[in-house]
């Protein structure tokens, strides 16, 4: 992308000294945002602190020339499930969902492992005794998301298009992960799940964790766990192209620091972490509401691996080998003590890895022959981790792949590692490495960044929204927490 994107101008509607909406940040959510006040007429401007557009959303040749990875988020259950991609039409605009034949897959010991291909049938199939209940809970999730998506992808107290529906969901939802796994008489389907939960980054045994991993697990068989054809940087420049197309200015490279340095708007739009919000505007927020943001906490930071391969990753079981996400942590109890140990402050001995074979279904991300692996665990929030600790959590996540695919550390070519660290440097929205915007747990659901039927609208008559991974619905490249907000906007400040 370039460092400004569109001519500096004015919306119809703006008088020329004022702009009708600035937003902070051009992640998904900013950009969504964005587009959405810019096709409703309004005068828009996005200003962006690094070089290109993008935030948790770009794809870079990180490790050697010709081998595209995503640098955060890679894989799009609710991207491809989004009600504002939809209405912007962001594939009309370049972006193309590839989904491989298996959407995710998790190996366990002794050559086993379950697979969730898109067809309920088909996976229900491997699952034996279990097939039964894999239908009765995932799959019939699946078969109803189109009339559940809008609401599961919501603020957390609009009222449901399909209550009843959404109430049954909503049960099953509060339940631990542990819990909900243990309903499996076989190992297959409750790590499925168990990996499908721990995404959270928080202890399998906390309740509503249970609903996030049957959340993903239906998306799969519903809109699968795509990636997009070229990278995720494809799906941020489709969204720039429109605030652009529709009369907005994108400017990069430009940091903002206080409220003086924001031109003069009707509406300011944060795509930003609560701090950061904090620190920016805290001087025109009411004291309650900054209170909640400074309360707000943060989840697990994240150390991650990129790496060049050779040849694929030679898994043992070969419906591992087809998959575009592969959840490496073993059993359930596996997984929760790994989680556990990340929550109660220390490295976990097996961490629970995800890892993105994103050019099994990809070919654009490597030259002929190779391949790309993208794979990160969890780490503990706010603990200084130096050089050698970092690489101490790479041998173990090595470890474990190697684990499930003997002779892995045979076909890598070559990587990059990030640590918490080098994630906050790289987007200040990731505080200790941080990616999901904030930690997952039962208050911080609805309480994200404070309990309110508009979480998006900053109290007080600033004018100021929040829009970034830290409001509903979290995290995720889909561009509703930004579509929710800019809606908030229209109504509330931007009314004509």
């Amino acid at each position: 992308m370039r460092e400004a994107l569109g001519p500096l101008g004015t919306g119809k509607n703006a008088p020329v000294d004022q702009l009708d909406a600035v937003i902070i940040g051009a992640g998904p959510n900013g950009l969504t945002a964005a587009a959405r006040l810019a096709r409703a007429g309004r005068s828009v401007l996005v200003v962006e602190a690094a070089s290109t557009v993008g935030g948790g959303c770009r794809t870079a040749e990180l490790v050697e020339t010709g081998f595209r990875h995503d640098v955060c988020a890679a894989f799009h259950p609710f991207g491809a499930s989004s009600p504002a991609f939809a209405e912007l039409d962001v594939e009309g605009r370049g972006v193309e969902w590839l989904r491989p034949d298996v959407q995710f897959a998790h190996p366990l010991d002794d050559g086993r492992a379950g697979a969730v291909w898109s067809s309920v049938e088909t996976t229900a199939a491997r699952l034996g005794p279990d097939a039964r209940r894999w239908r009765r809970s995932v799959g019939r999730l699946a078969s109803q998301w189109d009339a559940l998506a809008p609401s599961i992808l919501g603020p957390p107290f609009a009222w449901p298009a399909h209550p009843l529906a959404f109430g049954r969901f909503a049960a099953t939802a509060t339940t631990s992960a542990t819990r909900l796994a243990g309903r499996f008489a076989t190992p297959e389907p409750g790590a499925l799940l168990a990996g499908c939960a721990a995404h959270a980054a928080a202890p399998l045994e906390q309740a509503f964790i249970g609903g996030l991993g049957l959340t993903l697990a239906a998306a799969a068989h519903a809109r699968g766990w795509p990636v997009a054809r070229g990278g995720s940087q494809t799906i941020v420049d489709a969204l720039a192209a429109i605030v652009v197309e529709c009369g907005g200015t994108i400017e990069c490279g430009r940091t903002i620091r206080s409220l003086d340095e924001i031109p003069a708007a009707r509406a300011v739009v944060f795509d930003t972490s609560p701090i950061q919000l904090r620190r920016i505007a805290g001087s025109r927020l009411p004291a309650r509401y900054v209170r909640a943001l400074e309360r707000f906490r943060h989840g697990a930071g994240v150390v991650k691996v990129d790496a060049t391969l050779s040849e694929p990753v030679p898994w043992s079981h070969p419906d591992v080998a087809r998959a575009g996400t592969v959840h490496v942590g073993g059993t359930v109890l596996e997984i929760a003590a790994a989680e556990r140990a990340v929550a109660e402050g220390s490295l976990a001995a097996r961490p629970f890895v995800v890892v993105g074979q994103q050019s099994v279904v990809d070919p654009t991300r490597a030259p002929a022959g190779g391949h790309t692996l993208w794979a990160y665990c969890h780490v503990p929030q706010g603990v200084a981790h130096d050089r050698d600790a970092i690489a101490g959590v790479v041998e173990r996540i090595d470890d474990q792949i190697e684990r499930f695919a003997p002779g892995f550390r045979d076909v890598v070519r070559g990587r990059r590692v990030m640590g918490p660290a080098e994630y906050e440097s790289y987007n200040p929205n990731c505080h200790g490495g941080d990616f999901a915007g904030g930690a997952i747990d039962a208050r911080q659901l609805v309480a994200r960044p404070r309990v309110a039927r508009d979480p998006y609208r900053c109290p007080g008559d600033a004018g100021f929204y929040l829009c970034s991974s830290s409001t509903p619905p979290g995290p995720g490249a889909h561009g509703m927490n930004g579509w929710h907000a800019a809606g908030s906007a229209l109504r509330h400040t931007l009314t004509d």
